[in-house]
């Protein structure tokens, strides 16, 4: 009986010890990969309470143990980085517009690429007058949207010098420009 009641005294102990926890190693969250406001005061740490076992309705002999009752040592938090955010940054200068390249024209294929471009943005305009001052339906409105911004996408390239972009804009603009006169 009594070697039953010391092992029951030493299970009890060794579960107290158990539920106490290990204080060296708190598990910590990585901090958010958003930005959080800043926090004026951290967080208090929690501090671990040694638990003793509920007793029972009997004292218990008295029995040398060997678990020696831990001390709670409450360690200070320790401060918390600061998270660096983009927007806390200072730009210090704009970034750069990355530079447009553009195949170099000999002088013959430039000529042409010039017909082309204005031949195609004037048969668009012509077509998207036809269309202005009529009833359309949602389909043709897109229609228009779309001829009207590819024209200015291919007079925008004209003012940079890329008539090949130019040209490629302003013949999608005329292709749809022809749709849209064929629906109406």
């Amino acid at each position: 009986m009594k070697l039953s009641q010391n092992v029951l005294v030493a299970l009890l102990c060794l579960v107290a010890v158990g539920l106490g926890g290990c204080r060296r190693n708190i598990v910590r969250a990585a901090p958010p990969s958003v930005a959080s406001p800043p926090q004026t005061e951290p967080f208090p740490q929690p501090t671990v309470v040694n638990q003793q076992p509920a007793p029972e309705s009997a004292p218990p002999p008295d029995v040398k143990s060997q678990a020696q009752p831990v001390p709670a040592v409450s360690a200070p938090p320790r401060p918390r980085p600061p998270v660096e955010t983009e927007a806390a940054k200072p730009k210090t200068e704009p970034e750069p517009q990355p530079p447009q390249i553009a195949p170099q024209l000999s002088a013959k294929d430039q000529d042409a690429a010039v017909r082309t471009t204005t031949d195609d943005i004037r048969v668009a305009e012509r077509n998207l007058q036809l269309a202005y001052g009529r009833q359309l339906n949602a389909s043709q409105n897109d229609l228009v949207e779309k001829i009207g911004g590819f024209l200015g996408q291919a007079h925008e390239a004209i003012r940079a010098g890329d008539w090949v972009r130019a040209q490629n804009l302003a013949q999608k603009a005329q292709v749809l420009s022809i749709e849209l006169v064929k629906s109406l």
